[in-house]
């Protein structure tokens, strides 16, 4: 009778070990199924505003702090916009000096929590830019899509995509330089947006799913007017991308690609932001299952099976001219991937490194050389 009770308890035990192990790895899946759009990935370290003085902002000390370049500093109910770490400021051990351009809404207190993003403006292209444009609704698979259309004179229209951790908002950062060169551009906002369509499982796909979004943005440019398409992608919006120039039905239209710190292996970004959320090593592997079993992820592009190693393989079906702006200080997709990428197309995808840039905030690090390198790309394809 002893046996039999010893091994009912064993048994339970292993059961709740079990339960226990799913219920970890469903958790720690979270931190990229369930990313809100327009809140932190876990990667990003909050901050403590220390002191504001006319022009300046005083930061924790903390590399994220330290970083070269032009940010959005985002809070609970605030936003402002920082640039570069102030040479000639008085700086302590404990803090850092930026230049505070300006707060576009709340204000900056001693004490808030903040973060930063890539995001430099908040509100729409009209109010922000002063870029006219019209809120129009693409239909898609599961129902309306918000976004934005700037016109423009040429044929060929950019279609942007955002990407984790980030709204269409993101999209402005480009706007005026993409207006400047006359393209006219279609903003998107897409499953899982604020005011678009909840996924059917409410999760996040890392661009396997959401890219029939891309795909149906291409089919309103099209019927609107436009000749070609420029496929322009952030993070997972660059993996949608990719998705849409191999696998729509329109994909003989697409001119090019661009893609800023592209999630080219969804495992590793899913292990990352788990681990950002401090997941035991040995639980990450569970973090993997949890999202196939909840997603139906695979590991080849398209929703195909692949290699097994969760890399998708982009190269796969990629035959137009693609620019990659990434760096190996990106802690969410790791560079080494488009590296990989460069190495194996090298007539046809070209790699612009940037370093000490946060994922998705290549631009930011040097808005002047972003663009110009953008500039050299697009000319031959308008």
């Amino acid at each position: 009778m002893r046996t039999v009770t010893a091994a009912a308890a064993a048994v339970t035990a292993a059961l709740a070990a079990g339960a226990a192990s799913v219920a970890a790895g469903r958790f720690a899946s979270d931190a990229a199924l369930k990313a809100p759009p327009g809140r932190p990935l876990p990667t990003e370290p909050r901050l403590t505003v220390h002191a504001t003085a006319a022009g300046q902002v005083v930061l924790t000390r903390h590399l994220a702090a330290l970083r070269p370049g032009t940010y959005g500093l985002s809070g609970d109910g605030s936003h402002a916009v920082v640039g570069p770490v102030l040479a000639n400021a008085v700086h302590s051990a404990d803090t850092v000096v930026r230049r505070l351009e300006r707060v576009t809404h709340g204000t900056l207190s001693p004490g808030d929590a903040v973060w930063l993003t890539p995001n430099l403006y908040v509100g729409n292209p009209s109010g922000t830019l002063g870029l006219d444009h019209a809120d129009i609704d693409v239909p898609g698979e599961l129902g309306s899509l918000p976004a934005w259309f700037v016109p423009g004179a040429r044929r060929t229209w950019v279609i942007a995509v955002h990407g984790l951790g980030t709204t269409r908002e993101h999209v402005l950062n480009l706007l005026g330089f993409l207006h400047r060169r006359r393209f006219p551009v279609l903003a998107l906002s897409y499953r899982g947006d604020l005011g678009a369509p909840r996924p059917p499982d409410g999760l996040n796909h890392l661009g396997q799913t959401e890219w029939r979004d891309l795909d149906a943005a291409m089919r309103y440019a099209v019927r609107y007017g436009a000749e070609r398409v420029i496929l322009l992608g952030w993070s997972t919006g660059a993996a949608m991308a990719l998705r849409a120039a191999a696998h729509s039905g329109l994909r003989d239209l697409v001119s090019g690609l661009v893609l800023d710190s592209p999630v080219l292996d969804w495992q590793a970004t899913l292990r990352a932001l788990a681990a950002a959320r401090h997941t035991p090593g040995a639980l990450l592997p569970l973090a993997v299952r949890a999202a196939q079993g909840r997603t139906g992820l695979h590991d080849g592009p398209g929703g195909s099976a692949g290699h097994g190693d969760g890399a998708a393989d982009p190269a796969v079906g990629l035959k137009v001219p693609t620019l990659v702006f990434h760096g190996p200080d990106d802690t969410v997709a790791p560079w080494e991937a488009s590296r990989r990428l460069a190495d194996r197309l090298p007539g046809l995808v070209a790699l612009h490194t940037v370093a000490r840039a946060p994922h998705a905030a290549m631009w930011n690090a040097d808005p002047a050389d972003y663009e110009e390198t953008l500039r050299r790309f697009l000319t031959p394809l308008s």
